[in-house]
């Protein structure tokens, strides 16, 4: 087969899935894994898709990469980042864990802790921290999405609000040069807003590939959180903005 058509099978792929991982593009074309990165770098650099480590997905500023796509994607450095965010938090905290692949990725790096109170909006989340006799696990009100298991709506806007929290752990679709903290849904983003408001500490869990993504939705500034946790260090204008407002990065 040749370049090109390989090229539109990509595209064609990533349309209907959202993602495609190295490994599924070498069997499904039986070509070397390193003509298929040599076909992904040359769709990263005409702009038509995102590269990932282990795959691809395609650019969008309105539709977010399909639940199950993002659940493989960077796993080893959500879960490098899961670790540290969990370091970072003592037993006996309370903390609001919001919706996300990497914050379920903390849910399940916080099972060593010890009688942590979890207000959280992700049935996923909860589902992981029941497994803890000790801990204190309430669900917020509200309609569930079926893709990913989060919970959302003014129901749950107004729970969140009821409670005054030690942290709040948050994820984002992406982090604009600015500083600017964004995402696809709204009605998620309002949640992710009361959370901000009602934590004492914010920590912000979000791996390399969100600098510079883009989003529809601006869920409001870096500089509304205490804490960012990534696996690679920020563009060189992110980190001014960090020393500026005296947000700690840990590059995990």
């Amino acid at each position: 087969m040749k370049q090109t058509q390989r090229h539109l099978e990509i595209l064609d792929v990533l349309t209907r899935q959202g993602f495609v991982s190295t490994e599924d593009l070498v069997s499904h074309f039986d070509v070397s894994p390193q003509t298929i990165r040599r076909d992904l770098n040359d769709l990263a650099e005409q702009n038509k898709i995102r590269r990932h480590h282990g795959g691809a997905s395609l650019h969008s500023s309105t539709v977010n990469t399909a639940y199950s796509a993002r659940k493989v994607m960077q796993l080893k450095e959500k879960e490098r980042i899961a670790r540290e965010v969990a370091a970072n938090i003592p037993d006996g905290s309370s903390l609001f864990i919001d919706i996300g692949t990497t914050t379920e990725a903390i849910a399940r790096a916080l099972l060593d802790h010890r009688e942590l109170r979890v207000v959280t909006n992700n049935l996923n989340v909860a589902s992981i921290l029941t497994a803890k006799d000790d801990f204190t696990v309430i669900i917020a009100g509200g309609e569930i999405r079926n893709r990913d298991g989060g919970i959302v709506g003014e129901a749950t806007r107004d729970f969140i609000g009821q409670f005054r929290m030690d942290y709040g752990v948050i994820g984002i679709s992406g982090i604009d040069g600015d500083g600017s903290l964004l995402d696809f849904d709204y009605h998620e983003v309002k949640i992710a807003q009361a959370i901000i408001a009602h934590s004492r500490q914010v920590f912000l869990a979000a791996d390399h590939t969100k600098f510079g993504r883009n989003a529809m939705v601006n869920l409001g500034h870096l500089n509304q959180v205490h804490a960012l946790f990534t696996d690679q260090p920020p563009p060189e204008k992110l980190m001014r903005i960090m020393a500026q407002h005296q947000i700690e990065c840990h590059i995990c």
